[in-house]
């Protein structure tokens, strides 16, 4: 009886850890599962379809004012988000330059850039306060958390700089 009930007790150690494991990896699964098919950060982000570096720069308003940014590298078939989390501003504003062959993406809508990377605050007087000044092309995102700006070789038909752009939820 001892040896019997022996055997029972180490069978149910067995069946225990065994459970135990099953457990575990299935909570992994469910885990890594859960990861993997989490929707998309909402963001702004420009995707370069040329094949040539370009460099971003983009301008919003903010609590304070207009701010521009940039310079973001984006290495050619690839995107690159200049902003991270769901969009507070309705109107954005690109200017990019193909930093190879020398092309701009640009539009109607004056702004301060400057030589090496920045964050200007203001979009006046970019002269007189040591930047240069370039024209930036609007970007109506109809108030949606999320939007992309493709940057191509040949126009996309809709406006100055070969831009276009889109909900990309």
């Amino acid at each position: 009886m001892l040896i019997s009930q022996a055997r029972d007790m180490s069978t149910a150690t067995v069946l225990t850890t065994r459970t135990a494991r099953w457990a575990a990896m299935a909570s992994v699964a469910v885990a890594a599962t859960t990861l993997w098919s989490a929707p998309a950060m909402a963001d702004f982000r420009v995707c370069n379809a040329t094949q040539s570096l370009v460099g971003v720069s983009i301008g919003y308003r903010a609590r304070a004012g207009w701010v521009t940014e940039g310079w973001w590298h984006v290495d050619p078939s690839t995107c690159k988000t200049l902003i991270e989390g769901a969009l507070s501003s309705r109107y954005y504003y690109l200017y990019a330059e193909d930093a190879e062959r020398g092309g701009r993406w640009e539009g109607p809508v004056n702004m301060c850039v400057a030589e090496r990377e920045f964050k200007i605050a203001g979009a006046g007087d970019c002269f007189a306060r040591g930047f240069q000044r370039a024209g930036f092309q609007e970007y109506d995102t109809r108030e949606q958390s999320s939007w992309m700006v493709q940057l191509t070789d040949e126009p996309a038909g809709n406006g100055p700089g070969a831009v276009s752009g889109t909900d990309s939820q």
